[in-house]
């Protein structure tokens, strides 16, 4: 069965990773400054195609029903009823209405067990299973039922998959392979594409990062040591200070540059940190995470700035204090915002609603996931 949600650009795009690994060296500032004036209008047309198709994709979201087809424009449309069989990090939350959010009509979630038999779809949050089997559904399984293995953890904090080949038949991650695709975010298309000028926002700070977790033995937490002899970082969270009103957007708003590191480094894992605590905040991310040529599947070239791209940390603070002296290079970082607007995934609604949609789009076409782990784990 071919996989749900597929992104075929992106797909192309990522097969030129190597290339851009080649072109990427550990070059002087002199050289990030030839690139950014030469950056090619062709590259941004196409990207606002790939964008297009990325945000047409989430544009078409899930629908809510009853227990007779859905009849709508002459067009009948079977119920489709989606058990959400465990409420994800223990915590009961309202079940979201995918009529009134996203117009997805002919869909009903549930978590009433009794609902099993009469499931099309059965949604298991990984974190919530913690190795124990016991906590699946026990009953014998609908022929046409798809089992759903739900999560958005790194394969870094992500235990137990050794159990659980052969078991569920579709996968929902942020991973752009997966059968039911559910980013932690993405960038759209604005009204009046190009229309709109970009104002450099007013900013007196220069380096913020948002740490809850803490750990000396993350790559994040060690080159961040290294970079802080360079430049001078403000941390917020557990091991810094506290945010203004809670609130990280209005606290690295004063920024310049936010730090987007992950806490662990593999393909597509790319959180909120970049789209919540950077764009939103009109601050520009300092990414640590998969390479370059992953993070430009979704984003325009010059959006981010990525430490692979500087031989040391040393040369990274160069570069940050050169854009800081520079109003109008700095600008170049922001000038996305012309053309795109951000949405930031709001969980759990979006990934449950997106079941519907995914489960009508496959029809009667059936897989099982023989080995999850080497899937999530390569």
């Amino acid at each position: 069965m071919k996989n749900v949600l597929v992104l075929e650009p992106a797909r192309l795009v990522f097969n030129t990773e190597q290339q851009h690994r080649h072109w990427y060296k550990k070059l002087p500032v002199c050289y990030f400054l030839m690139m950014k004036l030469l950056c090619s209008q062709v590259y941004l047309a196409a990207f606002a195609c790939m964008l297009l198709t990325v945000y047409l994709c989430f544009q078409n979201l899930p629908q809510a029903s009853s227990n007779v087809p859905f009849v709508t424009d002459n067009i009948v449309m079977d119920p489709i009823t989606v058990l959400l069989w465990l409420h994800p990090f223990g915590k009961k939350r309202p079940i979201p209405d995918c009529q009134t959010l996203y117009n997805i009509r002919a869909c009903t979630l549930t978590t009433d067990r009794d609902q099993y038999l009469r499931s099309q779809a059965v949604v298991i949050h990984h974190r919530d299973i913690r190795g124990n089997l016991s906590t699946l559904p026990q009953g014998p399984r609908p022929v046409s039922q798809r089992w759903i293995w739900m999560n958005f953890e790194s394969p870094s904090h992500t235990s137990g998959l050794k159990k659980l080949g052969g078991i569920f038949n579709w996968t929902m991650s942020y991973r752009l392979d997966s059968d039911v695709f559910v980013p932690y975010g993405y960038l759209y298309p604005k009204k009046g594409y190009g229309s709109k000028k970009v104002s450099l926002p007013h900013k007196k700070k220069l380096v913020a990062w948002v740490i809850s977790n803490w750990n000396e033995e993350h790559t994040r937490v060690k080159y961040y040591i290294r970079l802080r002899r360079h430049i001078p970082i403000d941390v917020y969270g557990g091991q810094g200070m506290e945010l203004t009103n809670n609130s990280i957007v209005q606290t690295v708003s004063q920024y310049k540059f936010y730090l987007a590191f992950e806490n662990s480094q593999h393909p597509d894992y790319i959180t909120e940190k970049l789209w919540r605590n950077a764009f939103m905040s009109s601050a520009v991310p300092v990414v640590l995470g998969p390479g370059r040529a992953n993070y430009e599947l979704i984003l325009p070239p010059d959006s981010f700035i990525h430490i692979d791209d500087f031989r040391s940390p040393k040369v990274l603070a160069d570069y940050l204090n050169f854009l800081d002296k520079n109003p109008k290079l700095y600008k170049t970082y922001l000038m996305w915002k012309k053309h795109y607007n951000v949405h930031v995934t709001s969980f759990w609604r979006e990934p449950y609603c997106s079941v519907c949609k995914a489960i009508r789009a496959a029809g009667s076409q059936t897989k099982t996931m023989s080995d999850l782990a080497q899937w999530f784990e390569a």
